[in-house]
């Protein structure tokens, strides 16, 4: 049963109650009305636990739009887990969700979204300068070539080209920052925090913070990415990850940029 005209009651609830005109019938010019079923489901957002009645018909963007004034989150800044991040047009019914299931929401509240990552001028500069060879592969400009030169890393993990897996339950290690030095990918879904962590530090960045995301094959190592995480306001901002392995490229736009636009 379809219920997008459904609106919510005065407790909180959500009323999947609407008419629906029927057939006209010779003996009887009545309408029905039908009730689509309110299922008792556990909505976990950082950490805490809400339980909610939703009708299984509507899709995820309905659930988001009846959960901002639940957690406190806004509709936008949303990603909902089931099976992986779910789109906002997905029907909770097809996507297995049952009486009783449990569904992780993630994301962060407008005053929690703060400005990290500020670059070194120096960095800034060389970003700049990079960026007036915008046509130019990524692999062929010179801020690049001095860590891919050094050539893949011992460590890194296996590369597969034309395809496309799910992030590992594990951090994704083996690659490279602009220094040349080690780094590795922590995605904390439940956070909604991505962690970059290096032999000195690990950065726990809010996901909804990260502009934008890029990235582009190595050339003659197509199985490996450059990817470039836009940490700031501009351009300058991004952060350098080298031989990421290119499975993992599109699950990895998908976890951290989720429905929001560029």
């Amino acid at each position: 049963m379809d219920c997008q005209d459904a609106g919510e009651k005065e407790n909180g609830e959500m009323d999947c109650t609407r008419l629906i005109s029927s057939t006209p019938d010779p003996d009887s010019q009545k309408s029905t009305q039908t009730t689509s079923e309110l299922v008792d489901l556990t909505i976990i957002y950082n950490k805490s636990k809400f339980e909610i009645k939703f009708c299984l018909d509507e899709n995820v963007g309905q659930l988001k739009k009846h959960l901002q004034n639940v957690i406190n989150v806004p509709h936008s800044l949303q990603k909902v887990m089931i099976k992986g991040l779910a789109k906002d047009e997905r029907i909770l019914r097809e996507l297995g969700v049952v009486k009783g299931a449990k569904i992780m929401v993630v994301g962060s509240k407008l005053e929690d979204v703060i400005a990290v990552s500020v670059p070194d001028p120096q960095e800034a500069a060389d970003d700049k300068a990079s960026a007036v060879a915008t046509k130019e592969p990524f692999c062929k400009q010179k801020i690049h070539r001095k860590v891919l030169d050094k050539g893949v890393p011992e460590d890194a993990m296996p590369g597969i080209i034309n395809t496309k897996e799910t992030l590992p339950p594990f951090p994704l290690s083996g690659m490279l920052n602009k220094s040349g030095g080690k780094v590795r990918l922590t995605f904390k879904l439940e956070l909604d925090q991505l962690w970059i962590g290096t032999k000195e530090r690990t950065d726990k960045i809010p996901m909804n913070s990260i502009k934008s995301i890029v990235s582009e094959p190595i050339q003659d190592f197509e199985e490996y990415h450059i990817m470039g995480l836009q940490l700031g306001t501009t351009e300058a901002s991004r952060y350098w990850v080298y031989w990421v392995p290119a499975q993992y490229v599109e699950s990895i736009k998908e976890a951290v940029l989720g429905t929001w636009p560029l």
